[in-house]
């Protein structure tokens, strides 16, 4: 019966999901912990969380470590190797010392293990538009292709950290009589207390004012018919069609699977509609579908591919 187990973990910012399947992708036991961004709270701490994690397993199944064949975590903060593999040495020491081995035992991004996890290993691409933006893709020879992703200062079109950019800069610009009335000056004094310039500098500049959390705003008022929101919409997803059709292109498939992810675009949203009519209209070689499977499945199918 050795080795006949696999184990796919989906860190985040808030909670680590775990779970065991067996050797054909089928969940055996689920489990959650505490955070996995080792960049913000440390590999130390995520080393416990994973070990606590790996370890409540084995036990309510009655495994031993040795049934394991692969484990494999994709997390917030492993987008780059370096950093990756330093979470993974960093795991197998913190194991060693406290008396535990592992067959295999890897770290992936979130992202990685979310576009395997939607097509169930199989080709197809992942647009992310939440608090920022990217997509990732999978073509049938399995390569990973990637457009985007260059962050909040010279990248992260269409997410909703730039949809609140924008919204603000609308906001400053009414304020000193450079730019046209809108209802999005309302909304930041009445949502966030910001009434004049200098206020609205300080917020951003003194206190890290999280602009993603002005985003739902920006697109309520360009439901409710304020055309300076509108505009910031039309142009952001107009960004983020520029996304599907890199990605389409570098897949070069007949027909390419989207799976959205993200709050931005993946809730039902004015935005989010207003993005998949597009896809429609611009790419409609494009089918935006559901994933197949959670993450935390994807980590075990990628754990499994480390054997």
């Amino acid at each position: 019966m050795a080795k006949n187990y696999l184990i796919g973990m989906d860190g985040g910012g808030t909670k680590t999901k775990c779970v065991v399947t067996d050797n054909n992708f089928n969940p055996l036991f689920e489990c959650q912990g505490g955070p996995s961004n080792f960049l913000i709270i440390g590999t130390q701490t995520v080393s416990e969380t994973i070990l606590s994690l790996i370890l409540d397993s084995l036990a309510h199944l009655h495994l031993s470590a040795d049934d394991i064949s692969s484990i494999l975590i994709g997390t917030t903060g492993a987008g780059r190797e370096t950093d990756a593999q330093k979470l993974q040495t960093d795991f197998i020491e913190y194991a060693g010392s406290k008396g535990y081995s592992f067959n295999s035992f890897n770290v992936s991004s979130d992202a990685r293990i979310a576009l395997e996890g939607a097509f169930s290993g199989e080709a197809g691409a992942l647009l992310i538009a939440g608090t920022g933006s990217v997509i990732f893709g999978k073509d049938r020879d399995k390569k990973i292709h990637r457009a985007g992703g260059f962050g909040r200062l010279i990248g992260d079109e269409g997410s909703g950290n730039t949809l609140g950019r924008h919204g603000l800069n609308r906001v400053a610009k009414e304020l000193d009589g450079r730019g046209g009335r809108t209802v999005l000056t309302e909304l930041l004094n009445s949502r966030f207390g910001i009434r004049d310039s200098s206020q609205l500098i300080t917020e951003v500049y003194r206190n890290n004012f999280d602009m993603a959390s002005f985003a739902p705003s920006v697109i309520e008022a360009a439901q409710n018919g304020d055309t300076i929101a509108n505009k910031i919409l039309e142009e952001e997803s107009d960004e983020l069609i520029l996304h599907v059709k890199a990605i389409y292109d570098m897949i070069r498939d007949e027909t390419l699977k989207l799976c959205l992810i993200g709050g931005t675009i993946s809730t039902d949203n004015y935005y989010s509609k207003m993005f998949k009519e597009k896809v429609k209209l611009q790419a409609p070689k494009v089918k935006i579908v559901s994933a197949e499977n959670p993450p935390e499945i994807g980590a075990a199918f990628m754990a499994k591919m480390m054997i």
